[in-house]
């Protein structure tokens, strides 16, 4: 007997209506493909981020946009790229797939964002790129890192497929290294489904892009391969639903920013549940709310927290698997990201969820505690 479904799920896409105006439109044009959509997109995005309309690609989903700027760069067997020991797996999955050598740095214990002292440590005469993963909403030291790549020649890669409209010292996330890459799954801010886009400050490397998601063909002569491509292409239909999404950003906003507001108010200062901190130069639009658990202080296991949970109706996620517990990778252990994969547990992040609701899950969580008594001297 399979388990019922969450009364609370832990995300969930919100449609505003316009999605299947778009939809309708993009279909009664018979571009299914490429489109009109997908330029509009592309422009808005780029618009958005304040950088050039053409120095924005759209491509198939997050994952490829990590591959795109990758094999653009000509990065592969014999380099190393820098990625954090925890995180989500696709930016050392693409290095991989790219025939290079993904090296593993630690994070900071308390933002659990890329430490970049540990980052220097890693750096070799083979580092080719640095993969900056803003985890949940919070922006990475880019300051620091910036410092250390470019005058090393070391490019500088955002992954802002959970940061989309946070902000670095004012700037937005993905304007801040040489090349940012977003998602546009369903889980995330603004959503098609799938989908992603790639921003890059050099043409040349966007010019690369483009005609590696085109299968390497040239613009100017039919079936004639330059190099060896792939079909990273974002459809029509999704780029059309993408644009309803992006017209609905101010809202999307705001309702992600109470979310965030309300779980902090109730959730801030517990003995045993541990907040990302957030640095006073980050204005995060947090993706996931997330919290790490001391089991000493907080009387109970992240498992079993969640087990826990999962009985009341709230649907929750684990921090993600350090690369150093999962044999693929290969990788030493760090000593943050084994206790960021032990013990960071993400909440329900549906961004329209009622304060009825936030209530409800931070009630029950709180009720799930039994934290350790202080003794009282005599």
């Amino acid at each position: 007997m399979s388990a019922p479904d969450p009364v609370i799920p832990w995300a969930q896409p919100i449609l505003f209506g316009d999605e299947l105006t778009y939809l309708a439109a993009a279909l009664e044009s018979t571009m299914l493909s490429g489109g009109a959509f997908v330029d509009r997109l592309e422009a808005e995005f780029a618009s958005i981020h304040g950088v050039p309309p053409s120095h924005a690609v759209s491509v198939t989903n997050g994952t490829t946009a990590l591959f795109l700027p990758l094999l653009a760069l000509g990065i592969g067997p014999g380099d190393e790229v820098i990625v954090p020991g925890w995180c989500f797996a696709a930016a050392a999955n693409m290095v991989l797939a790219c025939g290079a050598t993904p090296v593993f740095a630690d994070i900071l214990e308390d933002t659990w964002l890329l430490d970049p002292a540990a980052v220097a440590r890693c750096i070799t005469a083979r580092t080719k790129a640095i993969i900056a993963v803003h985890t949940y909403g919070v922006v990475c030291d880019m300051a620091a890192l910036t410092a250390l790549a470019r005058p090393r020649g070391i490019t500088l890669i955002e992954d802002c497929a959970e940061s989309l409209f946070s902000r670095y010292q004012g700037h937005p996330a993905g304007t801040l290294g040489d090349v940012a890459c977003f998602s546009f799954q369903a889980t995330k801010t603004i959503t098609c489904g799938e989908g992603g886009m790639v921003l890059a400050r050099d043409p040349q490397l966007v010019s690369a892009m483009r005609l590696i998601s085109n299968h390497g063909m040239t613009p100017d002569r039919k079936y004639w391969h330059r190099v060896v491509g792939h079909n990273f292409r974002l459809t029509n239909l999704q780029a059309a639903v993408a644009c309803a999404q992006l017209a609905h950003r101010l809202e999307i906003i705001e309702l992600r920013r109470r979310l965030y507001a309300g779980y902090r108010r109730r959730l801030s200062g517990i003995p045993g549940l541990h907040l990302q901190r957030v640095p006073a130069v980050v204005d995060p639009l947090m993706w996931a709310f997330a919290f790490r658990i001391d089991p000493s202080l907080a009387g109970i296991s992240r498992n079993q927290l969640m087990a826990s949970l999962a009985a009341q109706g709230i649907e929750t996620r684990p921090g993600f698997c350090a690369f150093s517990e999962q044999p693929l990778y290969r990788a030493e252990p760090l000593r943050n990201s084994l206790a960021a994969g032990q013990h960071i547990l993400s909440l329900p992040s549906v961004p329209n969820l009622t304060g009825q609701q936030i209530s409800f899950i931070c009630d029950t969580l709180l009720g799930c505690l039994t934290p350790i008594p202080f003794e009282v001297a005599s």
